[in-house]
């Protein structure tokens, strides 16, 4: 993990500030995993522990995984990397033109078990929409993995097993309950979905 830490610092992927996230939630941190990921070296570094734990479990008989399933955009490289550590096939879901997370570019067969692979966590909303693309096309959902779990420490847990490459502590609030917005910060909105 704290080599992981280091890699988010060191390419400039751990923002502080104040943020507006993708869940519509306010941050004080915004990881911008891509700039990690950019770099092949460094985002198998940063994934080489948790894969290690997967193979892990995988050999011990504790988690079958056929596939590796990750939500555009964040997920895509990072499941990517997880994919190529396990050895396994990719694959990612991406939203509709309405908005709706699906899976479009790839088959899967009845029963496949997939692992899916997102950049950072914070409530877990695209996870379960891209859970749920996923089992309406036949697939079981094994695990969920991130880099960076971000959910506060009294979240709700994931209703699969879950891996991750490091969890950090990163305030975020309701946005009308945000510390930053009473003090007059403006919020920067840095990722891709649109809210």
């Amino acid at each position: 993990m704290d080599k992981t830490l280091y890699l988010l610092r060191e390419s400039g992927a751990m923002l502080e500030g104040h943020f507006l996230l993708s869940s519509g939630r306010h941050s004080d941190k915004y990881f911008q995993c891509a700039r990690l990921l950019q770099y092949p070296d460094k985002a198998k570094d940063a994934l080489e522990q948790c894969a290690q734990k997967i193979k892990t479990d995988i050999k011990n008989g504790k988690l079958k995984v056929d596939v590796v399933a990750g939500p555009a955009m964040g997920g895509i490289i990072a499941a990517y990397e997880m994919a190529r550590q396990l050895n396994l096939p990719t694959i990612f879901t991406e939203r509709d033109d309405e908005g709706k997370m699906t899976l479009r570019r790839f088959e899967l067969e009845q029963g496949q078990n997939v692992l899916i692979m997102e950049d950072v966590v914070t409530t877990g909303k695209s996870y379960l929409e891209c859970a749920s693309a996923l089992e309406q096309r036949g697939a079981v959902i094994s695990a969920l993995a991130c880099i960076v779990d971000r959910r506060a420490q009294d979240a709700k847990d994931a209703p699969y097993p879950f891996y991750c490459a490091v969890k950090l502590k990163a305030e975020n609030w309701d946005a009308d309950d945000c510390e930053l917005c009473k003090k007059g910060i403006p919020a920067v909105k840095p990722g891709s979905r649109k809210i």
